[in-house]
């Protein structure tokens, strides 16, 4: 497993199109412009987004010969979980973080990782569609009627790790918008999302909104963060970069002097 000086974020989601390796990638590579030594897996060797997204910017500097920090990869293909502990610890040997992003599908690998993590993110795009993952609503009233599977997974894994070894699990609730979207939906949905935050004790954060750039940006590799490698940003772009700051110190990671971490981040 990894080495318990290493930072363990896990992002999980068992329902796809959540931007949730989008949101993994461009932490790494904020945590590694900071200046952090981190490590990345991608525990989807089927459809491999991640994997992809590495070899891209991996070509990308080589083709252009530049220099793009990049955290540690590894893709996992192991079929056990002892091998995935074993990968685990290499890619986290020294490092001072290491992410982990899963399949949008139920995978007991998955939960194998998120139960061991230190900070699990579950990003969702804002609507009642991704809500059904954690929790289900009366058709009315909209208010939470019961936990999902999934929240009561995480809630057991929760408190079995802080009986195991006292580490308490910090649950983040990554709230993505859709590019479209109605205000009262929107509202219900947070209104919602705020009531099982207090039943179940997730924290939920702004994510990213739905952009093209994202989409843009997956062939070359690159990153909001890769400035003096984009061009000249548009201004949608450069709120997609502010949405991307708020979104890492929302993670409230430990990286040291935050408030410091996040105006680098503005300056990368």
């Amino acid at each position: 497993m990894a080495n318990a000086q290493t930072h363990l974020i896990v992002f999980a989601n068992e329902k796809g199109g959540t931007g949730k390796s989008t949101t993994a990638v461009h932490t790494a590579i904020a945590l590694t412009a900071l200046g952090h030594s981190v490590g990345l897996i991608d525990l989807d060797p089927r459809q491999r987004t991640v994997t992809r997204y590495m070899e891209n910017r991996a070509e990308t500097a080589r083709r252009r010969g530049i220099d793009l920090s990049a955290p540690d990869f590894a893709v996992f293909q192991g079929d056990n979980v002892a091998a995935l502990d074993e990968q685990a610890a290499a890619v986290a040997e020294g490092k001072d973080f290491l992410i982990v992003d899963t399949p949008g599908r139920d995978d007991d690998f998955a939960r194998h990782m998120a139960a061991r993590a230190n900070t699990l993110v579950t990003p969702m795009n804002d609507s009642f569609v991704d809500f059904d993952l954690i929790g289900q609503v009366d058709a009315e009233t909209f208010r939470v009627r019961r936990l999902s599977f999934y929240s009561e997974l995480i809630f057991e894994a929760r408190k079995s790790r802080a009986k195991a070894d006292g580490v308490s699990i910090d649950w983040v609730v990554l709230r993505n918008r859709v590019q479209h979207h109605d205000a009262r939906n929107k509202k219900r949905v947070g209104d919602a999302l705020m009531e099982l935050s207090r039943r179940v004790g997730f924290r939920v954060i702004p994510g990213l909104s739905e952009r093209v750039i994202f989409r843009e940006l997956f062939p070359s590799g690159l990153t909001l963060l890769d400035k003096g490698h984009l061009g000249d940003l548009g201004i949608s772009h450069i709120a997609a970069r502010q949405e991307l700051r708020e979104m890492v110190a929302g993670l409230a990671l430990p990286t040291g002097d935050h408030a410091a971490s996040v105006d680098m981040l503005g300056a990368a």
